[in-house]
């Protein structure tokens, strides 16, 4: 009997020593301990951890494991990080690629792309880009869009970046600056370049219609290439024809091309431009619901502030334009020409975008010259300029132009504070910049800019969610992840789930606010702790770690899905 209970014993003793020893213990690379979970879905956030194995979340939850790396993230909210659907980063990432002004509000994903993209690119393109000094004047080495985002990264990058093919750069690419329609032949080859963006991982299609010679473009034209898009199950996202005197029929015709392309659409910048404008809020919705309704899938982006920016080449009519800056230039020389342009400029119209009439000379500011010459008026409005050099406002944005040998930045203040209080509301409506990412440092310094390109992710949280209560919390973060996330199928990224990539934000809801004014723009936000992309800390304690993890982020037509 005791021979027997003694090998019962040896037998159970492997198993009554595993059941008191503790669990073993798992090794994460990094742990977010104790913090705010917000996934994304805009459900309430709950207390938990996040471990992190590489690039990849792993677990979710009460974890006891231990991390080679921690974030006590204790009374912070831990949320995926923020998508910008609209982003002009793509030539300040080579400048510096660790995207400040964006990295500090918490944008871990940069979408370029509307109208202009970085390709496709012939020789003639390269070289006009290369004699401006785009792109930080280097000698450009790419000519597909998929070889510019991977240019971008090899280079080394903080955030992601992804970037629909543009209408615009379609259209010179095959025609030039003319405005006439594309032959048979040219718009089969301008389909087939949709192809290949598509292919290569391209969002979908983006255009800018109140500009030339994206303006040249018909429905018609936007719907053949459109075609192609909806094939691969894109997206067509416009700057739509008006955003002002016939904002309505413009997205008419955004749903007409969503429609009949097959594919969803979305709004870039959802605003009503000039106080005549205004009212018509109600009905833009409307139209945006009703298809919604009849299975078109629209939705819009917006950005937080009721002033907008682009250049003075919003103030002259498309006509003039034809053939690009220098044929522009030339004819703003020609004394009939400039007599016939200064009476558009001055005069109401339907059939063009006016954009100085609809802000009014006082409600221009002056924020972007290229000649050094010219700097002394960055921060004054259109009218000040006028009133010193003793000309009309008009005159003065032809000179402007002329004398600076580019359309000039500038600042319309457009938009009615209730109306941007609306748009951000809107269930459909995720958020955009419409600006570069910035360092409040070097060469960005030379510029002013739009206070958006350092604020406006962190006027979402602070501004509108935690001080004028217009969105939950829970909501806020929904709209800036998960909600463009999917209306642009990008996969596992904008939520907080295992297995999704660990693009991660830590913030204070207390505390986070942007600081960038009208008068003083280069200013960063505050209250964004901690940000993680792709599983490496970028963001640490509020300032940046100098890593560069960004990767390309593909969309549905992307041939490397099918990659084992």
């Amino acid at each position: 009997m005791t021979a027997l209970r003694s090998r019962l014993t040896l037998l159970l003793l492997p198993s009554l020593l595993a059941a008191c020893s503790p669990e073993p213990t798992r090794d994460y690379d990094l742990l977010i301990a104790g913090g705010t979970v917000y996934d994304g879905n805009g459900g309430p956030g709950y207390i938990a951890d996040v471990a992190i194995v590489g690039e990849r979340i792993v677990a979710i939850g009460d974890l006891d494991e231990a991390g080679e790396h921690v974030i006590d993230a204790t009374g912070l909210a831990v949320a995926p990080g923020f998508i910008n659907m609209l982003s002009w980063a793509d030539e300040a990432l080579i400048i510096d690629g660790r995207s400040q002004s964006d990295i500090r509000q918490g944008v871990t994903l940069e979408i370029f792309g509307e109208g202009r993209s970085a390709g496709p690119l012939n020789e003639t393109m390269k070289a006009s880009i290369e004699a401006n000094g785009g792109y930080g004047g280097i000698d450009i080495p790419w000519t597909t869009l998929g070889e510019y985002l991977d240019y971008l990264t090899e280079r080394g990058i903080a955030p992601n970046v992804a970037s629909f093919v543009g209408a615009t750069s379609l259209r010179v690419h095959e025609i030039g600056y003319e405005d006439r329609p594309p032959t048979e032949t040219e718009l089969e080859n301008m389909r087939a370049l949709v192809r290949q963006a598509m292919e290569e991982g391209a969002m979908g299609l983006g255009s800018s219609l109140i500009y030339a010679p994206a303006f040249y473009a018909d429905t018609d034209e936007l719907v053949a290439l459109a075609e192609v898009v909806g094939d691969y199950g894109g997206m067509y996202i416009s700057h739509m024809r008006s955003e002002g005197n016939r904002l309505l029929e413009a997205v008419d015709e955004l749903i007409e091309v969503a429609t009949r392309a097959g594919t969803s659409g979305e709004i870039y910048h959802l605003k009503m431009a000039g106080q005549n404008n205004w009212d018509k809020f109600d009905a833009v919705v409307e139209r945006v619901e009703s298809a919604r309704a009849n299975g078109v899938p629209i939705s819009a982006n917006i950005y937080t502030y009721t002033a907008g920016s682009t250049g003075l080449d919003a103030h002259m009519p498309p006509w003039v334009q034809e053939g690009g800056y220098d044929a522009w230039a030339q004819r703003l020389q020609v004394p009939d020409i400039r007599a016939r342009v200064l009476q558009e400029m001055s005069t109401p119209t339907n059939d063009w975008e006016n954009l100085g009439l609809a802000a009014g000379a006082d409600g221009t500011l002056l924020v972007g010259f290229r000649n050094p010459e010219l700097r002394r008026y960055q921060g004054m409005t259109l009218a000040q300029v006028a009133a010193e050099r003793e000309q009309s406002p008009y005159e003065t944005a032809i000179d402007l132009v002329i004398e600076d040998g580019s359309r000039v930045q500038v600042v319309y203040f457009l938009m009615s504070d209730e109306n941007v209080a609306k748009g951000i509301a809107l269930p459909w409506v995720s958020f955009s910049s419409d600006a570069q990412s910035m360092s409040a440092e070097g060469q960005f310094l030379e510029r002013s800019t739009h206070p958006r390109a350092y604020g406006n992710f962190a006027r979402v949280l602070g501004k509108y969610t935690r001080d004028e209560n217009v969105l939950t919390l829970p909501e806020a973060i929904h709209k800036l992840t998960k909600l463009p996330a999917t209306n642009l199928q990008i996969r596992e990224r904008g939520e907080l789930t295992e297995g999704y990539f660990a693009d991660i934000v830590i913030f204070d809801p207390e505390t986070i606010q942007d600081h960038a004014t009208y008068e003083q723009p280069h200013q960063y936000a505050t209250g964004v702790i901690h940000v993680l992309v792709n599983g490496v800390q970028v963001l640490e304690n509020g300032e940046h770690t100098g890593a560069t993890p960004g990767q390309v982020v593909r969309g549905p037509g992307w041939t490397g899905w099918d990659s084992p």
